[in-house]
């Protein structure tokens, strides 16, 4: 085979010249070129050289060891930083820390736009995306030491409003990664988890003159590939490096898993059970912020909890759950699978991912939570001698519709006993979440009031929600004496006005019923009859159905209640912001049919959504010479019941004399 673009890790690496810039891929494990930081490091301490470069990644990379970017944590090898998070490269972290290079932190969703803009030979990047942050040049410009002096974020003003521009550079190298590339570059991703932000990254160092270097598992003969399949065209990839096996992990917790590269589907039940402590108590209180039909994006941590429950209580079917890589639907994976999801509905670039997220496409965010002050600010970045960095947090918080805050109330050997409903600290922890002052601010609770955002903030003992005088202390837990275990230990005084008890259900072993929660009420309480017009009304705003077992729960519900009333009767049928996946409206119509011929005198609905009245009525009215009445609003429906068909059946005729 004419192997062309197909070299080894060490020519590869040899293109690197001191003072390049080098931007990098991957997401904890997942995408993670580790064959070409093995390569760059052995290079560097064996040679010396390259030297003085600048790094840019747009999220964590590592194991919170020694893999992924930590390998280059070595002084001479690297002058400048522009990182999205440094949480998982301690080693590199303690570079910044003790001052020895150049360290910026700026948002993950900025650097992403900023490749692309880069590919475009634009100036930089236009956002809100970190007013109000410590990424606002008014308070640290992203600036993480004294050595860092140059701005690169700056505060412009455009139409009478505020915006941060964030400043464009040229790029020299850049390490992406694929899984398979045939001998001419072309670049696939069928085994990857997440498809990360690879083709603006080529694209950028391509039109800043630089080099593509693409680590692979396999080399397929050139012209083989499915043009479809293909991420990265060859023209834009210079050299590829087909990695050891080791080197070239899905993620760092898992060497391959079919269900994360969305190759198959796992059956839900495999996915353990977490344990009742105060984690799983904080993630079901998250949890009963869940709407149907809403996204819902979980960050790392503690709201990757919420996933768990949502799956235990089978509500997974009723929302979206995403992150920021780039995938949406499924249940998202945990620990250093984090990132990942299996049973994704899709998968898109992490770039498009922000688009979504910064233009308010999140209905809801839950995300940790380190330390707060009395304005509902935020810190998760930086505490101390520990540097996190922000991540996507900043784009996630600022943008969201609303965002629900997770974290128990203290740190540092807190001990809790749950039983019988109830909530008892056994050991407070030593460190207090709750100051005077954040330490840094990665959220900022000014900019979310400003612009009327729902927060809250749940602890395994209280629930607090940010207004405009402050932090309101809404919800205590059964157990939980307010001045002993809350006020004792915050070092600011909320609003406290007559809070109510936080759900007794979140403190027991059985499920707490999330999805009747959830969808405002259960199945057999979304009907109401009026005896005096024979009318029976029923509410399926907000449903979902996904799957035959769905089907068969509707149909026992209202079966249930027909035969109760005992002899037909007219219906009116709310469908607003009801839906219902393609694959089981042929289903659902062969139910709504059934119940009709035998049940019915006469039925109307009704749905604002006039895409739902042309997919249920090509079903009911054109397949099956149903009632064709599918109305705009309410009233229309109701005005339009009629005793049609009480000629020949009476309203009182029992339902088993109906032939």
């Amino acid at each position: 085979m004419n192997r062309k673009k197909v070299t080894s890790a060490e020519d590869a690496i040899a293109i690197i010249h001191d003072g390049d810039v080098l931007a990098t891929t991957g997401y904890v494990g997942h995408g993670t070129p580790d064959q070409l930081y093995v390569a760059l490091e052995k290079r560097f301490l064996e040679t010396g050289s390259p030297r003085d470069l600048t790094i840019v990644h747009s999220t964590g990379q590592g194991d919170g060891r020694d893999k992924g970017i930590a390998r280059l944590a070595h002084e001479g090898l690297v002058k400048r930083i522009v990182a999205g998070h440094y949480g998982l490269a301690p080693k590199m972290a303690k570079l910044v820390l003790d001052n020895k290079i150049e360290a910026y932190n700026i948002s993950e969703g900025c650097i992403c736009h900023l490749y692309r803009d880069i590919a475009a030979h634009k100036p930089g990047t236009l956002t809100k995306v970190g007013l109000g942050t410590f990424v606002d040049p008014r308070q640290d410009g992203g600036k993480m030491n004294p050595r860092t002096t140059e701005d690169i974020v700056s505060l412009v003003e455009l139409c009478g409003e505020e915006w941060l521009f964030y400043k464009a550079f040229p790029i020299n190298i850049v390490f992406i990664r694929g899984t398979t590339s045939d001998t001419d570059g072309n670049i696939t991703m069928e085994r990857e988890s997440v498809f990360m932000e690879n083709l603006s990254m080529a694209m950028a160092a391509k039109n800043s003159g630089g080099f593509v270097i693409c680590q692979v598992e396999r080399v397929a003969a050139s012209g083989s590939l499915n043009p479809k399949d293909v991420k990265i065209p060859g023209v834009m990839v210079d050299c590829v490096v087909v990695a050891e096996q080791e080197h070239h992990m899905q993620s760092y917790g898992t060497q391959y898993d079919a269900a994360m590269s969305g190759e198959i589907k796992i059956p839900l039940e495999s996915l353990e059970r977490p344990k009742l402590d105060e984690r799983k108590v904080i993630a079901r209180r998250a949890a009963m912020e869940l709407q149907a039909n809403s996204v819902v994006n979980l960050g790392i941590g503690m709201p990757e909890g919420v996933a768990s429950v949502a799956n235990e209580e089978n509500v997974q079917n009723y929302i979206t759950l995403t992150a920021d890589p780039g995938f949406l639907g499924g249940v998202p994976m945990t620990g250093l699978n984090y990132g990942a999801a299996v049973n994704a509905t899709a998968l898109i670039d992490h770039g498009a991912q922000f688009d979504y997220i910064d233009g308010g496409g999140i209905d809801l965010a839950i995300l940790g939570m380190g330390e707060c002050d009395a304005y509902g600010n935020v810190n998760v970045s930086r505490f101390g001698n520990r540097l996190a960095g922000c991540g996507g947090f900043i784009n996630i918080s600022q943008n969201s519709r609303k965002v629900v805050f997770v974290g128990t109330f203290t740190s540092g050997g807190l001990q809790v006993e749950i039983a019988d409903g109830r909530l008892t600290i056994l050991r407070e922890g030593k460190n207090k979440k709750f100051v005077s002052e954040v330490e840094q601010i990665t959220f900022s609770g000014k900019f979310a009031t400003d612009r009327d955002r729902i927060v809250y903030y749940v602890t395994e003992r209280c629930v607090f929600k940010l207004i405009q005088d402050g932090m309101d202390l809404i919800e205590v837990a059964p157990g939980i004496d307010i001045d002993r275990d809350i006020l004792a230990h915050m070092e600011f005084a909320p609003i406290v006005d007559d809070p109510a008890p936080m759900d007794d259900r979140l403190f027991r072993t059985d499920l707490v019923g999330l999805k009747e929660i959830m969808l405002g009420m259960k199945l057999e309480d979304r009907f109401s009859y009026d005896g005096n017009t024979n009318t029976i009304f029923m509410n399926f705003a907000g449903l979902r159905v996904k799957t035959s077992d769905d089907v068969a729960e509707i149909r026992e519900a209202v079966e249930s209640r027909l035969k109760a009333i005992g002899r037909r009767v007219n219906s009116v049928v709310n469908y607003d912001a009801f839906t219902i996946d393609d694959d089981i409206v042929a289903e659902y119509a062969d139910l709504v049919r059934d119940i009709e011929t035998n049940y019915y005198l006469s039925v109307s609905r009704y749905t604002t959504s006039a895409f739902l009245r042309r997919k249920l009525g090509k079903e009911l009215v054109d397949k099956r010479q149903l009632s064709p009445s599918i109305y705009e609003t309410e009233q229309e429906a109701r005005s339009s019941v009629t005793n049609f068909g009480a000629a020949a059946i009476s309203p009182q005729t029992p339902l088993e004399d109906r032939e």
